[in-house]
């Protein structure tokens, strides 16, 4: 693992860091931001996965998390999208390939030899997060935005047990009926859709449901609400009595000012479940 940056920041220290991935077959970069209670004692962590088009980096310099992590003492995790670098492979489209890794394990070509962010996310970063920084395994939490909060859900979902709470601001939530979906899966699982269920929150929420508590926060001035599907995720949830939250808000859009808007309420959220 290579330090590319640390810096100071409310107390703490905002890191950047790379590393070879097994998972993904290329170098992986990540932020990491660790509160000054994190000098004394291993602390609890909550991930951040982002969606199209980004990178560790947006979340980062964007959200305003850092503050909010740094008042209730908990470590953030922001993780690359997707593989990337030279041989890596790449689509002209903003959501397909590069930026867009959807966190599933792409069995397709060109996409199987490096697409594997399911892996990258559930297992090879928490090894290695676990094992070198002190950050505590047994209390996390995990949010995201847009197609970060479609994997957010999707693997907390999957992983009873390992998150103490879940949180998603405007998640694809319901990417098997939505073009934000379906054309990646198909591209990188095939055509067979019964291997998509394993990757739609409705679905699984149907199915399953979430052993701890959710918040979603929707801009209902949302450019993308089509594609996102809300009112599906909305509707599962009512269905199985999801302990949880749902809301609507007003005039807010898609964009990183309703993220950081919010994001006191979701750092406030996982710290009263990671703390109790």
């Amino acid at each position: 693992m290579k330090t590319l940056s640390e810096n100071r920041a409310f107390g703490g220290v905002q890191g950047v860091y790379s590393h070879a991935s097994t998972a993904c077959g290329c170098d992986m970069t990540f932020g990491l931001f660790l509160p000054e209670e994190a000098e004394r004692e291993p602390v609890p962590v909550v991930w951040y996965l982002s969606g199209l088009t980004c990178t560790h980096e947006n979340a980062m310099v964007k959200a305003g998390a850092q503050k909010w992590a740094a008042t209730e003492g908990v470590a953030l995790v922001f993780p690359d999208t997707s593989p990337r670098g030279e041989g890596v492979a790449n689509d002209a489209a903003y959501d397909l390939g590069q930026g867009a890794g959807f966190y599933v394990n792409a069995t397709e070509k060109p996409w199987a030899p490096h697409f594997r962010m399911w892996d990258y996310v559930t297992e090879e970063l928490p090894r290695l997060l676990f094992s070198a920084f002190p950050v505590d395994e047994a209390r996390q939490a995990i949010t995201g935005h847009s197609m970060g909060g479609h994997g957010a859900l999707t693997i907390a979902m999957s992983f009873p047990g390992r998150f103490r709470s879940v949180s998603a601001f405007a998640p694809i939530a319901n990417p098997t009926a939505s073009d934000w979906g379906r054309k990646q899966f198909a591209a990188y699982l095939g055509k067979d859709e019964a291997k998509w269920a394993a990757h739609d929150a409705t679905l699984l929420m149907k199915k399953r449901g979430f052993d701890g508590p959710i918040l979603i926060d929707q801009g209902a001035s949302d450019q993308f609400l089509d594609l996102l599907k809300p009112e599906a995720l909305a509707e599962a949830m009512m269905a199985r009595r999801q302990n949880g939250a749902f809301r609507m808000q007003k005039g807010y859009d898609h964009s990183y000012f309703f993220v950081s808007t919010f994001m006191e309420d979701h750092i406030g959220f996982h710290a009263s479940a990671l703390y109790a």
